[in-house]
C-alpha cells in the first residue's frame, strides 16, 4: 500500500458537485493506493503508522490531538511512467481487491478512535485542500 499524507488546515472531496467528505479543522488528507499483493494486515499497519505519525503542529500526531482525517482512494499512486508518455496502471489493484482494503484501512483508523471522512470509491472526485506547511509525506508498506 502507498499513501500520500498531507497536513491540512481543511480539506474536502466532492462528487458531481456534492461534498461527500470534509474536514474543516487541522488534520490529515490521506490519498491511498493499493497494489495486487496488499493485505488487510498491511492496511492495519499503515493505519497505525499514519495515526501515530508526528507531523501535526508541535510534532504531535492524530492519536495525540484527535485531529480528523480525510481518506481518498487513489489508484494513480501506482502509475508507472518509466516508459513513454502514457502511464501504465498495471501495478494498481482492481476495484474488487482495492476497495475492501481501503475500507479496512478506514476501519483500522476508526478502531483507533480516529474521526475519518472519506471520498467515494471509484467516482470521479474533486479534492480541495489547504496544505498546512506545506507538509507532504509519502509512505509505502
Amino acid at each position: 500500500m502507498r499513501a500520500v499524507v498531507q497536513r491540512v488546515s481543511k480539506a474536502s472531496v466532492s462528487v458531481a458537485g456534492e461534498v461527500v467528505g470534509a474536514i474543516d479543522e487541522p488534520g490529515l488528507l490521506v490519498l491511498v493506493g493499493v497494489t495486487h499483493d496488499d493485505t488487510v494486515a498491511m492496511a492495519d499497519a499503515l493505519a497505525e503508522k499514519i495515526w501515530n505519525l508526528r507531523i501535526l503542529r508541535e510534532e504531535r500526531s492524530c492519536a495525540q490531538t484527535a485531529a480528523p482525517l480525510l481518506v481518498v482512494s487513489q489508484f494513480t499512486l501506482y502509475a508507472d511512467t518509466r516508459k513513454g508518455r502514457r502511464p501504465s496502471w498495471n501495478a494498481a489493484a482492481p476495484g474488487g481487491i482495492s476497495e475492501p482494503l481501503v475500507d479496512a484501512f478506514v476501519a483500522a483508523l476508526r478502531r483507533r478512535g480516529a474521526v475519518v471522512e472519506t471520498g467515494r470509491f471509484g467516482a470521479m472526485m474533486e479534492v480541495s485542500l489547504v496544505n498546512d506547511g506545506p507538509m507532504t509525506i509519502v509512505l509505502e508498506l
